[in-house]
């Protein structure tokens, strides 16, 4: 954020909070299809099942959670701190709270009751909605959640697409996750291959949005 205005820099905030709003809709809806987790937590399932936790037995799922996103964060301080930004901590602390609001709101209409091809339905469309919000999320340039820094970092370093990095990133998660004794649905096989072509689709309109939004609200005309 150096460099930055205080203006510039409350405008990028609320970006980033309005797309970690649309991204965990997204995530909700895939939850609430009930279909299996996304590659991140089939990972962090398998880590937490997998490895012999001996003398952590108050180890949970969300702690295992919140140590590798801690991990990440500190892997990519070291690597390149510029990637880590106070939308880093939000997304880290925002995320589980914003996921149960909608899941209270939504939860008595859209659950594992519903039929099949409707949940699908939800599925796929909470994966593009989670796409689309994220990317506002990286465009908004004020921070990222580790997870998905991890196939960002990669992009940027190799100077790869992010869609088929990000599919990357997520097969590897997944297929960790599995071998450790993780539980992969179709959800998640679905979400693997959706949500990075979704996002390479949405970044440069996501860049787009944020641009302009930066140059209403902060009067500052962002250069690329």
């Amino acid at each position: 954020m150096r460099g930055r205005s205080l203006r510039e820099t409350a405008v990028r905030v609320v970006l980033l909070l309005l797309g970690l709003c649309i991204a965990h809709l997204g995530v909700t809806l895939f939850l609430q299809s009930d279909l299996g987790s996304d590659p991140f937590n089939v990972f962090i399932q398998g880590l937490y099942r997998g490895l012999p936790w001996y003398g952590w037995e108050w180890m949970t799922h969300g702690r295992v959670h919140l140590l590798v996103s801690l991990l990440i964060m500190l892997v990519l301080l070291v690597v390149d701190r510029h990637y880590v930004g106070i939308g880093t901590v939000l997304c880290m602390a925002l995320g589980g709270p914003i996921i149960d609001v909608y899941t209270v709101v939504l939860g008595p209409v859209i659950n594992g009751s519903l039929p099949l091809p409707v949940r699908l339905g939800l599925l796929v469309a909470g994966c593009v909605i989670l796409a689309f919000g994220m990317t506002i999320v990286i465009r908004s340039e004020a921070g990222t959640g580790p997870n998905d820094l991890v196939a960002v970092v990669i992009s940027d370093k190799s100077k790869k697409p992010f869609g088929p990095v990000r599919v990357a990133v997520d097969v590897c998660f997944a297929a960790i996750g599995f071998a450790l004794g993780g539980v992969l649905g179709l959800g998640t096989v679905i979400c693997a291959f959706v949500v990075g072509p979704a996002a390479q689709i949405f970044l440069p309109v996501s860049r787009r949005i944020c641009d302009g939004c930066i140059r209403r609200f902060a009067g500052v005309e962002v250069l690329r």
